[in-house]
């Protein structure tokens, strides 16, 4: 262990889940099963889901007092991996880690989870547009989701210190499904959500698409599992309160979330979230058996092809119903799409595979 490198991670852990969270949870897991690692971390989550990413408010930086007193853990490290925000107060509130790894000349990965960062760089005022320069273009190495979201870091690396690596599946959601996913069937429509409920994440699309099936009286039935922002929680609660055949089971982790994603066929993810990247839930849908419906936004179309269901149109309830009526009339056709995406995700999102390219930029 005397030869061993230290990793400090910080950024977002569960609770709340998010994407950035479950991977800053599997690189710290991963990293401490590491015999030539030694993993730390900081925690910079907020205590309350909150779907206003990005803003400012003294929650937030209370919150980010607190976590700035582990700056001492700095000193220890050689190697910072950071998980910043895509917006200017996201950045800044890691300005001291940065500058004191710096002054002790650690090495600094920066992994960006989304595709906003280069706009929100791009609308900045020259004083702050600097600040963000400086702190981002501290690091050593850079970390992407795809080839398409490499424009968020270019402002502030050179292309070669930009790295890319797909997101992925945790592995107990591909043990022990194969007689499951055998008898799948598209008979009936079993919707699902499966995300943070927020207006940019299309909630309330699907649930005016949903409407519209019991309308027509289609057969179908949905469950929607996610942290809802607290801002518009009752008014989806009552809009599901409203519908029938649709249950909001909460937040669902572990076996509950395998269970719910193996039970479904069909897997709704209608984002315009300005904040997305490369969305761990399409590939957790995927590996389960799901046909995927989703919008042509961000890192998506990198991941997720008609190969794999069908592409929906941004904040359009009546082009999710037509896709919905689509599958339901299809039903052979996409039944062979539910063995399609579980072997395509097994191939291609292995948390190994992402694991092993991380800890190998952290150790080189």
């Amino acid at each position: 262990m005397a030869n061993s490198k230290k990793v400090l991670i910080i950024g977002p852990f569960p609770p709340p889940i998010t994407g950035n969270g479950l991977s800053n949870k599997v690189v710290y897991e991963g990293a401490k099963e590491k015999e030539d690692l030694i993993a730390d971390k900081i925690n910079t989550s907020s205590k309350n889901f909150d779907e206003s990413v990005g803003s400012f408010s003294f929650k937030k930086v209370f919150n980010a007092v607190c976590y700035n007193l582990k700056i001492h853990k700095v000193a220890r490290a050689d190697v910072l991996y950071i998980t910043p925000g895509q917006s200017f107060f996201g950045i800044v509130k890691y300005a001291f880690f940065i500058i004191i790894a710096k002054l002790y000349r650690k090495k600094i990965i920066v992994h960006i989870h989304g595709n906003f960062l280069h706009q929100e760089y791009d609308k900045l005022k020259k004083t702050n547009k600097m600040i963000a320069k400086k702190l981002i273009g501290a690091a050593n190495s850079g970390i992407v989701l795809s080839k398409s979201l490499k424009k968020n870091l270019s402002p502030f690396l050179a292309d070669e210190k930009i790295e890319t690596v797909n997101n992925f599946f945790e592995d107990y959601l591909a043990e022990r499904i194969e007689d499951v996913l055998e008898n799948k069937s598209l008979e009936k429509l079993k919707i699902i959500y499966l995300s943070n409920l927020m207006m940019e994440k299309g909630i309330m699309d699907l649930l005016s698409a949903i409407e519209l099936l019991q309308k027509n009286n289609i057969n179908y039935e949905a469950k929607i599992a996610g942290n809802i922002d607290i801002k518009i929680k009752d008014n989806i609660l009552k809009k599901i309160s409203e519908l029938q055949h649709v249950t909001y089971l909460g937040v669902v982790e572990s076996e509950k979330k395998k269970n719910l994603l193996l039970w479904g066929n069909v897997f709704v993810f209608p984002t315009y979230y300005k904040m997305e990247g490369q969305p761990i839930a399409l590939i957790e849908a995927m590996v389960t058996g799901n046909v995927l419906l989703s919008t042509n936004h961000a890192g998506i179309p990198e991941i997720f092809s008609e190969k794999n269901g069908c592409f929906i149109n941004k904040r359009d309830p009546q082009d999710i119903y037509q896709k919905l009526i689509k599958i339901n009339n299809n039903s052979n056709y996409y039944q062979e799409i539910i063995k399609h995406n579980h072997l395509y995700a097994k191939k291609k999102f292995k948390k190994e595979l992402f694991l092993d390219k991380i800890l190998e930029i952290i150790t080189r």
